[in-house]
């Protein structure tokens, strides 16, 4: 379920994204990732490698609405709720860009480089593990639930 007070268009950057049309509070739900799901033995390619959100070991799941078009930052205003929902880290203002950290759901040799231009940007975005401390600590409450779960994050 996409939140209709979400709207893609151009970013004038970098292709498409995702934007406020409306005053978004924080923790209202922007998109749930619910399309097709992929293993790695099976039928994992390019597309799953690129857009596609790891939820399990050897698990990953596409979206079939605005979740394919959000885009990473490192100064996301987004963060993931149990596996497959994107949520408002805080209140966002409308026309901003919505963005979340991809490696809020990643645990595997993933890379690609990293365009957000944020102070903090780390230039490569990876998997969780590549995510600085301090910035896993800023994210407690929306990192994937399957890393919280591997990781033991409630327990720190």
């Amino acid at each position: 379920m996409d939140s209709k007070k979400a709207q893609v268009r151009d970013t004038k950057k970098y292709g498409a994204g995702v934007f406020a049309g409306m005053p978004i509070k924080k923790g209202e739900v922007i998109a749930e990732i619910d399309g097709r799901i992929y293993t790695l033995e099976e039928d994992f390619d390019d597309y799953a490698y690129n857009h596609a959100i790891q939820f399990a070991p050897e698990k990953w799941r596409a979206s079939d609405g605005i979740a394919d078009q959000l885009n990473h930052s490192c100064e996301p205003n987004c963060g993931i709720k149990a596996r497959f929902k994107i949520v408002a880290m805080r209140d966002v203002a409308v026309g901003e860009e919505l963005t979340w950290d991809y490696g809020m759901t990643e645990d595997f040799q993933w890379r690609m480089r990293c365009r957000c231009g944020t102070p903090s940007c780390r230039r490569i975005i990876g998997d969780f593990k590549t995510i600085p401390k301090d910035t896993r600590i800023r994210y407690k409450g929306y990192i994937s639930a399957w890393l919280v779960n591997k990781y033991k994050l409630n327990r720190t």
